[in-house]
């Protein structure tokens, strides 16, 4: 399993996490679609915007090895604005490709991909 060095671990004084320290001993987790209510709570949505900035800062529109980001994380944006670099693609897979759609990112998550939300301190 790659570790994505450099890759914020969680949310800032929070308990949302970013990323896993070692690999599940029962299996990988999959990633799924995960619905998003319009009444999440609001530090569900900064966690998922938090997230998808620092996706931006480390990958850009390039694809990256899902490694070591938390699953559970990642169903959150999957399907919209992190989706398959790779066909097929298996999503109980360490080694699996992911990208960033940018357009639906972009019109997702503005304040995410324009370079200062990391900054912040929400």
């Amino acid at each position: 399993m790659l570790k994505h060095r450099g890759f914020p671990g969680r949310l800032p004084g929070t308990d949302f996490q970013f990323v896993i320290r070692r690999p599940n001993p029962k299996g990988v987790t999959p990633l799924t679609v995960r619905e998003r209510y319009r009444d999440r709570r609001a530090p569900d949505k900064r966690a998922d915007t938090w997230f998808l900035a620092a996706l931006w800062e480390h990958f850009g529109d390039q694809p990256f090895e899902r490694g070591n980001l938390d699953a559970g994380r990642l169903s959150w944006l999957f399907g919209r604005e992190v989706i398959p670099a790779e066909d097929p693609f298996d999503p109980a897979s360490y080694e699996a490709l992911l990208k960033i759609d940018e357009k639906v990112a972009r019109a997702n998550f503005p304040e995410a991909l324009d370079g200062s939300y990391m900054g912040n301190s929400a």
